[in-house]
């Protein structure tokens, strides 16, 4: 019974009839999206299909997630089917020699040239633009019937928002609550307390694609108007970040300069930002200084400015920092930002879905907590665009 999938998944877990190509589930944290994933590709190959593929947001992401996870493909499998992972050809290889090639959406020229019958796409929302998806597609030609499930918590990013537009796609809503049986107690307890009734719960909890917020400082289309898909040759570099007490969420938004036509513009890199303590942060903010050859690692001295500094020399002596006394306000920060943003002179290389779910819900004035990502960005674009317009209080090491 522990492998009879059928027997006890929610209906909304399962195939939807029809003709369809695209199998979209859009829905909350928790509610199973990983593992109806996992179940949909044993089935395919315990249905006879021979060749599939499977792409994450990263790397590592694809293979502790959806490989080698609690919910991933490996162990739904039932041990007299058990399939093995081959880390240097990316395969999952079944006893029957059917192959799933696990790819990462950071990399999408690996999809040229696969033929799929079959393919799982994850957390799409996440990937830093549409192109992994179009190649996937072209990838699932082969077999009667190529079909392809997509699994993820909505972002409002541009290829999410038209996804269940696309022909031949059914999609399936659904949220957290969805799945109390399988979900903690002291889980459900705290995000009830802490996110009902908040946009947020909206995205993460139900799955609901998040909408413009009134008085918020950013537009989605005026993030979209202005989005690139590569950078100019830049000037300068810097790794902002914006650390949370504890083992939180740090804000790490690379930001760079260009000169053109001899008008500043700034361009959103990458977003960074993760849950960890001091340790995790630091390495993490690092190894993207010297991964983009950045100029400085930036951060505000008023918020726990000495301990930010101790950490990321602990980590590597040689990195060159310089921390921001933030004088002014949250909202009187990010305004000349938003601004920079509406001259059309801030341009995002890609799709950052968290990072713009924050910019574009976040409303001054409002109590609203404070958004690390957000801050990030704003503290990057201030020390390359506005630093020579109002110059903030600074020391370097």
């Amino acid at each position: 019974m522990l492998y009879d999938w059928e027997s006890w998944a929610r209906d909304k877990q399962l195939p939807p009839p029809g003709d369809w190509f695209i199998w979209y589930i859009e829905a909350g944290r928790g509610f199973g999206k990983t593992r109806t994933g996992s179940e949909w590709v044993r089935a395919k190959i315990e249905g006879g299909a021979q060749y599939g593929g499977v792409v994450g947001p990263t790397v590592d992401t694809t293979r502790n997630l959806l490989v080698d996870g609690p919910s991933g493909i490996l162990a739904v499998c039932p041990p007299w089917n058990k399939p093995t992972y081959n880390g240097q050809t990316h395969k999952i290889i079944w006893p029957n020699g059917a192959v799933v090639e696990v790819f990462s959406a950071e990399k999408p020229d690996r999809l040229r040239g696969a033929n799929l019958e079959f393919g799982w796409a994850d957390e799409i929302g996440t990937w830093k633009d549409s192109e992994p998806f179009d190649q996937f597609i072209f990838c699932v030609r082969i077999g009667d019937g190529p079909r392809i499930i997509v699994t993820g918590t909505p972002k409002p990013v541009p290829h999410v928002r038209k996804l269940p537009k696309l022909p031949n796609c059914i999609t399936v809503k659904g949220s957290t609550y969805e799945n109390l049986a399988n979900l903690s107690s002291q889980f459900i307890a705290q995000i009830k307390n802490t996110y009902e009734g908040t946009r947020l719960a909206q995205q993460e909890i139900y799955g609901n694609v998040l909408e413009d917020v009134e008085g918020a400082l950013w537009t989605v289309e005026l993030i979209d108007k202005h989005r690139i898909t590569k950078h100019p040759d830049l000037e300068r570099i810097v790794i902002p970040i914006d650390p949370e007490a504890g083992a939180g969420e740090t804000g790490i938004v690379p930001f760079g300069i260009a000169t053109i036509d001899g008008v500043k513009h700034g361009y959103v890199l990458s977003d960074a930002t993760l849950h960890g303590s001091p340790d995790t942060w630091a390495k993490a903010a690092i190894a993207e200084y010297y991964k983009l050859r950045a100029d400085l690692i930036v951060y505000e001295k008023n918020q726990g400015g000495e301990m930010v500094e101790s950490t990321l020399r602990t980590v590597d002596k040689n990195v060159k920092l310089k921390d921001v006394w933030a004088s002014r306000g949250k909202q009187t920060r990010a305004e000349p930002i938003a601004a920079l943003y509406e001259q059309g002179r801030v341009h995002h290389v890609g799709y950052f879905g968290d990072l713009e779910s924050e910019m574009c819900s976040w409303v001054p004035g409002q109590g609203m907590p404070s958004p690390n990502r957000m801050d990030a960005l704003v503290w990057g674009a201030t020390e390359l665009m506005l630093a020579d317009v109002a110059p903030p209080q600074v020391g370097f090491w």
